[in-house]
C-alpha cells in the first residue's frame, strides 16, 4: 500500500491538473485503516500535497485539505511537530478557511502532547498567529483557534507561554478589537479558567476574570447578557464556583434578580441569571441555594406564571432541573400553594400551550415525577403521586391524549412522563386500572419515528426491570411485556399475504 501512496504522489507531482489524481488518493487514503495507514505513511513527505494549497482553485485546495486531514491524523502530534510545523504555520494564514482550521487543529494535537508541544511553545511567531487567529470574522476558524489555545492550560509551559510572556500583550491586543473578539477572549479563558485551580490563577491573575465580572454590571444589558453566560461556564468547576464565591459574585447575581424589577430591560438578561442559579442549585445543594438567595426561587415561581413564553420556558426547564433531585422536590414541595399553581399551569400548558412551552412542560413533569428505585421512600412516592394527580382530574387519560396528537415531540414527551411513573407502585396500579392502557403500551402502530419507538421501548424496559410489574401488572402482560423488549424497538410484526386466484 505504501508503494501505491508513493506512486500516486508521484503522478500528482507530474500533472498540471491534478483533481483526478487527488480524488484518487483521497479515496485510497480513506479506505486504509488508521492504524495501518500510520505504517504505510512511515518516511513518506507530503510536500507536493503542501504546495498544491497555494492555489485558487477551490476544489484543488479542498481536495487537499481533506487529503492532509487524514495524513496527519495518521501522524504522532511528535511528528507533526518535527516535520510539518513550518508548513503549519503558513497554513494559518491561508486565504481558505479550510486550511486555517486544519493548521490550528493540528497544532492543538501538537501543544497537547508534552514531548511535542516545546516546538510549538518555543515560536512565538505561531501562537501569535493562532492567537489572531481568535479575531478572524470567520467563527469556525475562530473557535478551532480557542479549542487549540486552551489546550495550554494542561501544562505549567503552556501557561506561563500564554500568561508570562509577551504574548499577554498580543492577546490582549486582540481583545482590544470589537466586542465579539472580546467576548471570545473570555471564552477561552473560562475554558483555561476550568481546567484547574492553578490555571485559574493565572487568569485571575492576568486580570481577565475581574474584568469580565465587571461586564455583569455594565450599561449595555446585551453584553451583561453574554457576560452572564460566561460566569455560568466558569460556575461548571468546583474551584470556579469556590472563586466567584469568594469574589462576592452569587450576592451580586441575586441582587441582580431583584432589580429587574425595575428594569424594563430585564428581560434580556434575567433568563441568564435564573440559568446560572438553576445549574448552581444542582451542582451544589438546591436547598442550600434556594435558601441562600429567596430571590432566585421566588422568581423562578413568578416567571413560570408570567405571559412571555421565553421566560416561561426558561422558568419551567429551571424547575424540571431542579425537581430532578430528591433534595428539589422537598424544597419545590414545601413552597406549598405557590408550588401548587405553577404545577397547575404547567399542566395546561402541556395540554393547550404553543407546541414549545408544551414539549418544556411535558419534559418539566417528567423529571419532577421521577424517582430512582433507591429514592421511592413512602414519602417520597406520595409526593409524586399527589404531584400527578394535580395534573388533571384525570391525569392519565390526558397525557395519553397528548401523547396520540400528530407531533412526534409531544408524542415522546408524553411517553417520558409515563416512563416517569412506570416504576412506581401507584403509577403501575394506575397504568393497569386504565381502561385499555397496557394495549396502548404495548401497540407499536403509533410513533413511527425513530425518538418514538425508543421513548416507547424505554418506556416498557422501565416496567418490565420493576420488581413489582409481575404482581401489580399481572404474569399474562409482564410476559407480552418482556417479549416487546426482546424484539427490540424496531420490530415490525410480519403481515400474511394472501393470494387471489388469477391475480397477476
Amino acid at each position: 500500500m505504501a508503494a501505491s501512496i508513493e506512486s500516486l504522489l508521484s503522478e500528482i507531482s507530474g500533472v498540471d491538473d491534478p483533481i483526478e489524481e487527488l480524488q484518487i488518493l483521497k479515496t485510497a487514503l480513506l479506505s486504509i485503516p488508521l492504524s495501518a495507514l500510520r505504517d504505510s505513511l512511515s518516511g513518506q513527505r507530503f510536500n507536493v500535497i503542501f504546495s498544491l494549497l497555494h492555489s485558487n482553485e477551490r476544489e484543488q485546495v479542498e481536495l487537499c485539505v481533506e487529503i492532509l486531514e487524514r495524513i496527519l491524523l495518521a501522524l504522532s502530534p511528535v511528528s507533526l511537530a518535527q516535520n510539518y510545523r513550518v508548513e503549519l504555520q503558513e497554513g494559518l494564514t491561508h486565504p481558505n478557511e479550510t486550511v486555517r482550521i486544519l493548521a490550528l487543529t493540528q497544532i492543538g494535537r501538537i501543544v497537547e502532547h508534552p514531548d511535542a508541544a516545546t516546538e510549538i511553545l518555543d515560536n512565538r511567531d505561531v501562537l501569535g498567529s493562532v492567537i489572531n487567529c481568535i479575531g478572524e470574522e470567520k467563527m469556525a476558524v475562530a473557535k478551532q483557534a480557542i479549542k487549540s489555545l486552551s489546550k495550554l492550560s494542561h501544562s505549567k509551559p503552556g501557561l506561563d507561554k500564554l500568561f508570562q510572556s509577551d504574548l499577554l500583550k498580543v492577546v490582549k491586543d486582540v481583545m482590544a478589537t470589537s466586542d465579539i473578539v472580546r467576548y471570545r477572549i473570555y471564552e477561552l479563558v473560562v475554558e483555561i479558567s476550568s481546567v484547574s485551580p492553578i490555571s485559574l490563577g493565572y487568569c485571575a491573575n492576568s486580570k481577565f476574570i475581574s474584568q469580565l465580572l465587571g461586564e455583569l454590571t455594565g450599561d449595555d444589558v446585551l453584553i451583561r447578557a453574554t457576560a452572564i453566560e460566561m460566569v455560568t461556564a466558569l460556575a461548571e468547576s468546583q474551584h470556579g464556583r469556590q472563586y466567584l464565591t469568594q469574589q462576592g459574585i452569587m450576592d451580586k447575581i441575586s441582587n441582580m434578580i431583584r432589580g429587574a424589577e425595575t428594569d424594563p430591560l430585564s428581560s434580556l438578561y434575567l433568563p441568564g441569571l435564573v440559568r446560572f442559579f438553576g445549574k448552581l442549585a444542582i451542582r451544589e445543594s438546591p436547598q442550600q441555594v434556594c435558601e441562600t438567595y429567596p430571590a432566585f426561587q421566588n422568581k423562578v415561581f413568578e416567571m413560570a406564571l408570567d405571559r412571555d413564553p421565553a421566560m416561561i420556558g426558561v422558568a419551567l426547564d429551571t424547575l424540571g432541573l431542579l425537581g430532578s433531585t430528591v433534595e428539589g422536590k422537598q424544597v419545590l414541595q414545601k413552597a406549598g400553594e405557590t408550588f401548587t399553581a405553577v404545577l397547575i399551569r404547567m399542566s395546561q400548558l402541556a395540554s393547550a400551550g404553543a407546541t414549545e412551552l408544551r414539549v418544556h412542560s411535558l419534559d418539566a413533569i417528567s423529571q419532577l415525577l421521577t424517582l430512582q428505585p433507591e429514592e421511592q421512600t413512602d414519602d417520597l412516592l406520595a409526593l409524586t403521586e399527589s404531584w400527578f394527580c394535580l395534573l388533571s382530574n384525570h391525569p392519565m387519560d390526558m397525557i395519553r391524549n397528548i401523547s396520540t396528537q400528530p407531533f412526534p415531540e409531544l408524542h415522546c414527551g408524553a411517553l417520558r412522563i409515563f416512563t416517569a411513573i412506570a416504576t412506581q407502585l401507584w403509577g403501575q396500579k394506575l397504568m393497569i386500572s386504565t381502561p385499555s392502557f397496557m394495549e396502548f403500551i404495548l401497540d407499536r402502530s403509533m410513533g413511527q419515528t425513530k425518538d418514538a419507538k425508543d421513548a416507547k421501548f424505554e418506556l416498557v424496559g422501565s416496567l418490565v426491570s420493576s420488581s413489582t410489574a409481575v404482581e401489580i401488572l399481572g404474569n399474562q402482560y409482564h410476559i407480552r411485556l418482556k417479549t416487546f423488549l426482546r424484539e427490540g424497538p424496531y420490530h415490525v410484526s410480519a403481515v400474511p399475504s394472501v393470494s387471489t386466484e388469477g391475480e397477476d
